[in-house]
């Protein structure tokens, strides 16, 4: 796979894509995008993948939104269908078997901010900046952002960033729940790996179940989430690893998951 935009590197069952147009502050075009569509497809079909990071190149962006000068003189119909792409790509990464964390590494504004937002997990530099500035340029979010991030920090809070197009620094993020975690930014990555790799070392099935029943339990009324829950709670006794997990814990033993 050939890649512009985009560096790909699998290593130790973790795929770590990093957003790779530093002297843009790694601004999104559509190629970023198409590239992007690519990649989460091959992370998904990768059966030695287990966990995902994104990330940017560079310490001043992780993705500094999409590339202005790219999208002034677009129709209405070409902002359309750059949206649609978008929402089918970070739909993709949400609907992955491989839980997916953000590295923010510095400015996450805009389609950076709503990348971060389709990731499962978010860990954030201490430099890290988070905004939705569309308004500034007469827009609105375009890549999910007035979806998901009301349902992440709340209706209110998701409005005044949106409303105000003002950005919010690294420990504000992480005192809304905008970001899990923050740390300096040269323990950034590695932090993300101990992360990546703890996740890998559960059994893949187990971890599979656990992310497709938050992910889409969140988008069902309580009852019927829970139901979809015992579902597949049900179902998680029908696997080998099951039985394993289960055996290895009665027998004070480290479980070996086979990921069936």
């Amino acid at each position: 796979m050939e890649l512009e935009n985009l560096l790909l590197e699998v290593k130790d069952r973790i795929a770590t894509v990093t957003m790779n147009r530093p002297t843009a502050m790694n601004a999104m075009t559509r190629s970023t995008l198409e590239e992007l569509e690519q990649v989460v497809a091959e992370v998904e079909r990768d059966q030695e993948v287990r966990a995902v990071i994104v990330t940017g190149a560079g310490t001043k962006a992780f993705v500094a939104g999409a590339d202005i000068a790219v999208m002034r003189d677009m129709i209405s119909a070409e902002a359309r269908e750059l949206a649609l792409l978008a929402h089918r790509i970070y739909a993709a990464m949400e609907a992955s078997s491989k839980p997916f964390i953000a590295a923010v590494n510095g400015y996450a504004l805009g389609g950076g901010c709503e990348l971060a937002l389709a990731c499962d997990i978010r860990l954030a530099s201490q430099n890290a900046r988070f905004g939705q500035p569309e308004i500034n340029i007469g827009i609105l979010p375009g890549f999910g952002g007035s979806q998901r991030l009301p349902r992440l920090i709340g209706k209110g809070r998701a409005l005044e960033m949106i409303l105000t197009g003002e950005m919010i620094d690294a420990a504000e993020a992480l005192r809304i729940g905008l970001v899990n975690r923050v740390v300096p930014q040269e323990e950034l990555l590695e932090e993300a790996r101990k992360l990546a790799a703890k996740i890998a070392s559960k059994g893949r099935v187990a971890a599979r179940l656990c992310k497709e029943a938050v992910v889409h339990g969140l988008e069902m009324d309580l009852a019927r989430a829970c139901f979809y829950e015992a579902e597949l709670f049900g179902y998680s006794f029908s696997t080998f690893d099951q039985k394993e997990g289960m055996g290895a814990f009665l027998e004070k033993r480290p479980p070996v998951f086979q990921d069936r």
